[in-house]
């Protein structure tokens, strides 16, 4: 299991720090987990299963006819 830190997180989601954590408070997004006093992070399947989602629930290209 592999935990990803706030800076790994926004590489791979490309959201603010303050997006993510209203994503989460909706129920929206992988809850983080507490490390220590002041660290957190994320566990990375929980976070590229959240990708793979978006990935496949965006609609396949329309073909434009000529």
């Amino acid at each position: 299991m592999r935990i990803l830190s706030k800076r790994q997180l926004k590489e791979l989601v490309l959201y603010s720090p303050q997006h993510v954590a209203r994503l989460e408070k909706a129920g929206q997004f992988p809850q983080r987990v507490q490390l220590g006093p002041n660290r957190v992070g994320w566990v990375e399947a929980e976070v590229l299963d959240w990708l793979q989602q978006r990935l496949e629930g965006r609609e396949a290209p329309t073909r434009r006819s000529s």
